[in-house]
């Protein structure tokens, strides 16, 4: 709708400064004459807004102008305090400032959106981290959100997997908060935070690439990431059971690569983990609705686990194809 679409072009106007034409039309997916149209109603409606013209000029309106959000819809207002997550807001030390901010928002709702919002904070809970896992430290947390508000670069003393630490220089681009747990962007690389031994903030800053996309760069490594956590393969075949149920006894990755290899009941197929360490913990869940096939030594250290477990309750009977 029309005055959907001029609410938008304000509060564009109002986050974002100087905006062209070409740029509000991408944005709200118009055309540019759409835009200019649209400029025309708001200024006849009173909105101070105005052209800058030159090769560096857009609209912008009137410094210090602001609207109130009375053009919210329902379903906006109760998913603005959905995203509000007190948790994350207090470990970033914005706890404070979130509050506040739902309070403005709140004075700044009309009656009725008010009201629902105030039902959303009483019946919706927001829990991001994951089950049985302790909080990890982060007192870090603060200072690296703050070097990447202000593009400062950081140096930290860093412990790697494997437990080798090292020192580094980096310049963070953001924060990433993955089921309960906290990686920070920098220089191309992910850091996790609670690895951190000590970090400090420099005085130099550094330019954030233009085309850098925080969402993008980590759905692509974190996609790269699983692979190559899982990128051995042992040899097994399972059941119907089995294959049912590595929907939850399997991590994410691995139950995808499997779901995606589509096998039969009694078809081989490469089962992906991280080591035969990891697949003998991982196997072992499925009980009898799994049989290792490759590599052979393997499948000898898989016998030898059972066998040992056999033992330990005095030789209890099993599928005739453990023996």
């Amino acid at each position: 709708m029309k005055s959907g679409r001029l609410l938008q072009v304000l509060l564009l106007l109002q986050s974002r400064g100087r905006m062209t034409a070409d740029e509000l039309a991408e944005e709200l997916e118009v055309s540019p004459r759409t835009i200019y149209r649209d400029i025309e109603s708001l200024s006849a409606s009173g909105v101070p807004v105005y052209a800058d013209r030159g090769p560096a000029g857009g609209y912008r309106l009137v410094d210090g102008y602001r609207t109130r959000l009375t053009g919210l819809t329902t379903g906006e207002a109760r998913s603005l305090f959905l995203a509000g997550l007190p948790g994350p807001a207090e470990a970033l030390g914005l706890g404070e400032f979130a509050a506040a901010a739902q309070l403005k928002l709140l004075a700044a709702l009309p009656t009725e959106l008010r009201s629902r919002a105030e039902q959303i904070r009483r019946r919706f809970h927001l829990d991001t981290p994951t089950w049985f896992r302790g909080d990890e430290p982060t007192e870090h947390l603060a200072t690296i959100a703050d070097a990447v508000w202000e593009q400062r670069r950081v140096r930290m003393t860093y412990r790697r997997w494997g437990n080798e630490v090292v020192e580094r220089e980096a310049d963070p681009y953001g924060l990433v908060l993955k089921a309960g747990t906290w990686y920070f962007v920098a220089s191309g690389r992910t850091y996790r935070v609670s690895r951190v031994l000590a970090l400090q903030a420099l005085p130099e800053t550094f330019e954030r690439p233009a085309d850098f996309d925080l969402a993008r760069f980590w759905a692509e490594w974190s996609e790269r990431f699983e692979a190559r956590m899982y990128g051995e393969r042992v040899t097994v075949r399972m059941t119907r059971s089995g294959l049912d149920k590595t929907q939850y006894l399997l991590s994410g990755y691995q139950a995808r690569a499997i779901r995606e290899l589509a096998p039969d009941p009694g078809e081989e197929f490469g089962f992906p983990t991280e080591s035969t360490r990891h697949a003998t913990a991982d196997l072992l869940k499925f009980g009898a609705d799994v049989e290792v096939l490759a590599p052979n030594e393997f499948r000898q250290e898989f016998i030898g686990t059972i066998k040992a477990m056999r033992d330990v309750y005095n030789g209890a009977k099993l599928p005739a194809w453990f023996r």
